[in-house]
């Protein structure tokens, strides 16, 4: 039990983030799982289309992922850049789309810095455009596609333990581990994987279960703005607040401010839906 422990907990230091390396260029699993998460949704969803439990052409799935994808990751990008760090991107403005920086000479970081509540804002802003660009119903399409986004999300915290990134608050429990970017040696929580777990895995087992269960317009996207803001809400007392910004409210982290503005979005569309499912009875 020992050796498992100490096998556990020093499972960072053993994980190389990086697939390849060539001088400063690396290519990590993070981006990788992205790949991953993005195929992973549109087998589930394309599945969901030869069951006929929605109305589409396989075209046009491909169409909106191609769509989705540019919204997510530019709004992603500028999610971090606005919520987390807007102050060093002020100064720096060109590292917010460039993969390396000048400083002490060429580095290559990647595009570092990436906010789910950015990608969440422009993937809703992306699936609108789409969805009148094509005559679809906005509601019904955000339902359809919403009970496989939880799964995807997974392999995105996947990655970001893999980069040993995103840890948690210090522990003294036993499930703790030495995260090398902490800068210390003190145990952490695993935060990435307990959202992996509960905002992926647990909130995709519910959304996925109930799927073709006849609904109000709205609900599954407003179920899965809820129950993330719920989780991600409860989880954040476990990671460590980003170091430029520490609390920001009430002693609550800015992750924790987005999931409430999440869990009034998700409640509201939920009601919406049942009232306008009351009036039309």
């Amino acid at each position: 039990m020992a050796q498992f422990a100490e096998w556990w907990q020093t499972l960072p230091y053993n994980i190389d983030p990086s697939i390849l390396r060539i001088g400063t260029f690396q290519l990590k699993y993070y981006g990788l799982m992205y790949i991953v998460a993005f195929s992973l949704t549109f087998y589930l969803l394309n599945k969901r289309l030869k069951k006929k439990e929605y109305e589409l052409k396989p075209e046009i799935l491909e169409n909106y992922f191609f769509v989705v994808i540019i919204f997510v990751l530019i709004g992603g990008r500028l999610g971090y850049v606005l919520f987390y760090n807007f102050g060093y991107y002020l100064k720096n403005p060109l590292e917010i789309i460039l993969p390396f920086r000048f400083k002490n000479g060429f580095e290559f970081t990647g595009i570092a810095g990436m906010s789910y509540h950015g990608a969440l804002i422009a993937a809703f802003a992306g699936t609108y455009w789409f969805t009148k660009r094509n005559k679809l119903k906005f509601l019904e399409f955000t339902d359809f596609v919403a009970p496989a986004v939880p799964i995807g999300y997974t392999f995105g915290r996947l990655g970001n333990f893999m980069n040993g990134e995103l840890y948690g608050r210090t522990t003294d429990s036993s499930i703790g581990m030495y995260f090398p970017l902490a800068g210390d040696e003190m145990l952490r929580h695993p935060s990435q994987l307990y959202e992996a777990a509960f905002e992926g895995i647990f909130i995709f087992i519910i959304l996925w279960s109930l799927r073709n269960k006849k609904m109000p317009a709205g609900f599954f996207a407003g179920s899965y703005l809820l129950l993330y803001g719920i989780v991600r809400f409860i989880i954040e007392y476990f990671r460590e607040p980003d170091e430029q910004l520490g609390f920001v409210f009430l002693n609550l982290s800015m992750g924790q401010v987005l999931c409430c503005i999440m869990i009034l979005a998700g409640t509201a569309l939920i009601i919406r839906g049942f009232i306008k499912k009351r009036k039309a009875a």
